[in-house]
């Protein structure tokens, strides 16, 4: 798939994620963060709880398919982002806060169901 495809299938992935969790209740605080540290795909509120959603969407479920590919150095990944956004955002720094991810799987995904995995790993 070319890069452009790819990255168009990405941010569909990351927009119906988006809003499957704002259906759920769920608040949307920053969307595709950026530091120096990584990437927040979707920052939310659930409740008091502040979520970092990471979104996988992979085309085939070769080498483990979506939730197969958030292995530990993402995870590590993750964690410092996350950390280096509380730091920044420091209203949000007492909220207990947990990491979610959100797969989807497959051409054509969306109306597809997804697989939302709370408290996916713990840092």
């Amino acid at each position: 798939m070319p890069d452009s495809s790819r990255q168009k299938a990405g941010q569909a992935a990351e927009q119906q994620a988006l809003q499957y969790l704002q259906g759920q209740g769920l608040h949307l605080l920053a969307q595709n963060w950026r530091c120096k540290r990584g990437e927040l795909d979707l920052v939310m509120l659930d409740s008091d709880t502040v979520v970092f959603v990471e979104v996988r969407y992979r085309l085939h479920t070769s080498f483990g398919g979506a939730l197969g590919s958030i292995d530990a150095r993402k995870q590590e990944r993750l964690a410092l982002a996350a950390e280096h956004f509380l730091q920044q955002e420091a209203r949000w720094a007492q909220h207990p806060c947990r990491f979610d991810v959100i797969a989807l799987q497959g051409s054509g995904h969306a109306g597809q169901s997804l697989e939302w995995l709370k408290n996916a790993f713990e840092c």
